[in-house]
């Protein structure tokens, strides 16, 4: 390693330390009285502590509150997605002409890395957090989670996280590319990511590190919240569907990330130290492989089920009925997270690996569709013949089902050998496996926020935007990556910075134009984020205020779960401060209106 990165990461090391030191001496953070579930106290023998919460930049600081580190991890999410995306519209533009638009090829490389490991890990992660710190404890009546202390020291490691995955771009013009963001793919592939010289990849393996930790730490809370501070009412019977998919997304967490950790420290080891890990004189380059993809493909449920049980929780909300077969939807949930560790080595069908292996893994990868299968069909029938209301969280509901069901039968081909064979590493896998991504992850998490809005800000969003946003996103969205999909049947691969390969693999007038397609798409996409984010702020300082504990009128069908009871009893006991007309909350995306006005909400 180079004397500024042992400098950099001394340092980075010291200001961790100071920051934990300073966790674990502070007293009495939780000197308010918690309001989160049904466990406050009261009566005469009710005690409330007399300090309030502290207020301003303070708060955030020091908040062990289970909602306050939940706006905490969206915000940082937010972030991510807005930093990824933007790294996605410079390949984009990059892929507009077939010798490239901008962008050199080390840029492009550098930017493929960042992109990748920025939307995984530092907004895939983080952002299913923020839902599950803040409505966990309300879903199952707790007043917080388990240990409050640790959840904060888990929000807390990803900004460091974030920078030194990122640090590179900021360090490059100052250290005259003495250290560059690094270029080995989000993959990380040996020999590559061994090889090359450049501290920038120390300090993203670093960064990738500490997120892991992070996660760690706070699947092991979500599991000891929902095992331990459950409510008296609340058993494994009727346990929400949103509360099984993060528990058993968390037992992913627990037995995948260690295992990305330690391949990690194996890399740097080798990096740094002259170790053979990943040599071809020692472990060989497909040890990486394995042990990456071993981690690699949980991750990918890892991010899928928590919007899984978002959907599961909010489409019968606006379907009028019970989701249908919720034991069958926990029990898919509960086979997806057995064979997701079954499944691996379809990332490396073409490495030569035994034929005999290879069918097996095949087979398995083939099976786990199943019960994918099993959880679509719910949510169609759940719809079927159902109430439906189309506000903004349905349809991107959804959205989120049509677009799970072409990136799931494109995950069907590429789980066949003789399929895969000819499609790996072309564009196809590109536009597969970012309709799960984005087409169906991101939609459910848009329908998260869009639902439960009321409830992180007291007020409700603009309807017209909140459409449009859906709309562009799905066009969007569709446009982008069947595209893509097309691009690999021609042959195109990924990670290429540039495309002119003179008719050998396809007419490049052919390849082109379905280049200059997916970006077209990607701006159609653009524009629907930057509508999603003028809502949200806009919304969030000025939109209606909310009156009624119950905005989306879920009492009608029996459907009012406990979060927006807590909302209610948060609503009755505030101190009014005039309000808004009740007849404005008549214009939002299905406040309380007349039965006769529901087709519009």
């Amino acid at each position: 390693m180079a004397v500024g990165d042992l400098v950099l990461t001394g340092l980075m090391a010291v200001l961790l330390v100071g920051v934990i030191a300073l966790l674990t001496r502070i007293e009495n953070w939780r000197s308010y009285t918690p309001l989160a579930g049904g466990g406050t106290a009261t009566g005469e023998d009710a005690v409330v502590l007399n300090r309030e919460k502290p207020t301003g930049l303070i708060r955030w600081l020091t908040t062990v509150d289970h909602k306050d580190i939940g706006l905490l991890y969206g915000l940082y999410g937010i972030i991510a997605f807005a930093v990824g995306g933007i790294m996605a519209m410079l390949i984009r533009i990059q892929l507009i002409t077939p010798g490239g638009a901008i962008l050199g090829t080390n840029a492009y490389n550098s930017i493929l890395t960042s992109h990748g490991i920025t939307m995984l890990f530092l907004f895939g992660t983080p952002i299913i957090a923020a839902f599950a710190n803040y409505f966990i404890p309300l879903l199952i009546g707790a007043d917080d989670m388990a240990f409050p202390r640790i959840n904060a020291i888990a929000f807390w490691l990803l900004p460091p996280a974030a920078l030194l995955i990122w640090a590179g771009f900021f360090l490059a013009p100052v250290t005259e590319n003495m250290i560059e963001p690094a270029q080995t793919s989000w993959t990380m592939y040996a020999p590559l990511s061994a090889e090359q010289a450049n501290p920038g990849v120390d300090l993203m393996l670093l960064g990738l590190h500490l997120s892991g930790v992070a996660a760690t730490m706070g699947a092991i809370n979500f599991i000891a919240t929902v095992f331990t501070e459950r409510g008296e009412d609340v058993n494994w019977a009727n346990l929400d569907i949103f509360s099984w998919t993060i528990l058993t997304q968390s037992a992913l967490i627990l037995f995948a990330f260690p295992l990305l950790g330690s391949a990690i420290v194996m890399l740097l080891l080798d990096r740094n130290l002259g170790t053979t890990f990943f040599a071809v004189e020692g472990g060989g380059p497909l040890l990486w492989q394995h042990l990456f993809w071993f981690f690699g493909h949980p991750e990918v449920y890892i991010l899928v089920l928590p919007p899984m049980g978002l959907v599961s929780l909010i489409l019968p909300k606006f379907a009028g009925r019970k989701l249908f077969g919720f034991k069958f939807v926990v029990y898919s949930t509960l086979a997806i997270g057995v064979l997701s560790f079954g499944v691996w080595a379809h990332h490396m069908f073409s490495t030569g690996m035994d034929p005999r292996l290879r069918a097996s893994f095949m087979a398995v990868s083939l099976a786990i569709a199943i019960p994918s299968a099993v959880k679509t069909f719910n949510w169609i029938t759940t719809m079927w013949n159902g109430r439906l209301r189309l506000t903004s969280p349905m349809l991107f509901c959804i959205g989120f089902v049509s677009n799970f069901i072409i990136g799931g039968v494109t995950g069907v081909f590429l789980a066949a050998i003789p399929v895969d064979l000819v499609l790996h590493d072309t564009y196809y896998v590109v536009g597969h496996f970012h309709y799960i991504v984005m087409g169906a992850i991101g939609f459910a998490v848009f329908a998260g926020i869009y639902y439960w809005f009321p409830v992180f800000t007291g007020r409700m969003y603009q309807r017209t935007l909140g459409k449009a946003h859906f709309w562009l996103s799905m066009i969007g969205t569709n446009l982008t990556f069947f595209a893509m999909l097309a691009l690999g049947y021609l042959g195109m691969p990924r990670r290429y910075a540039t495309y002119q390969f003179d008719g050998a693999i396809a007419p490049l007038a052919q390849v082109s134009t379905f280049h200059l397609l997916a970006t077209a798409g990607a701006f159609i996409l653009l524009v629907g984020q930057l509508i999603f984010v003028w809502n949200l702020l806009q919304s969030w300082l000025e939109g209606p205020k909310v009156e009624d504990g119950d905005p989306w009128n879920l009492e009608r069908d029996g459907m009012l779960d406990k979060e927006w009871t807590w909302f209610d009893r948060k609503l009755e006991t505030a101190v009014t401060d005039g309000g808004e007309d009740a007849e404005q909350s008549a214009l939002t995306d299905g406040g309380q209106v007349d039965d006769q006005h529901d087709d519009d909400n």
